[in-house]
């Protein structure tokens, strides 16, 4: 299904890098669910793992930010198509693990926007699904 896009192209990278994931790295969860439309849908594709709804996102959300002493997303490539309202990053992401140890992973996630919020998010890692 396609949404009306009303957001720019800037708009939608805003969203994903500033408004996302920039809070993700905060672990400001609460800043994080904002991002996502009340009936939104997580999935991570490489691990056949499926979040729907936002309780479900949230508290998916509170175990990932629980299991890493840091976590950083950077080195980002976006792609956008504002007429259907869509976006997609391929990334670095480093997690650092409680004992010290760094994983590091290259990602790439697709965003569907609805009404300014993510209806949609399906992302596809290099490495183990830190997302359960």
């Amino acid at each position: 299904m396609q949404y009306q896009s009303a957001m720019s192209r800037e708009e939608l990278e805003d969203l994903a890098l500033n408004q996302y994931f920039a809070n993700v790295d905060a672990k400001d969860l609460d800043a994080v669910l904002d991002c996502f439309h009340d009936s939104a849908m997580l999935t991570v594709q490489t691990a056949f793992a499926v979040h729907s709804g936002k309780d479900n996102i949230r508290r998916m959300f509170i175990d990932f930010m629980d299991s890493f002493k840091t976590i950083v997303h950077k080195d980002f490539i976006t792609t956008v198509d504002t007429k259907n309202s869509r976006i997609s990053a391929c990334f670095t992401a480093e997690l650092e693990e409680p004992e010290g140890n760094i994983i590091v992973l290259q990602n790439t996630n697709f965003w569907r926007i609805r009404e300014g919020k993510f209806q949609e998010v399906y992302v596809y890692m290099s490495g183990s699904n830190p997302l359960v």
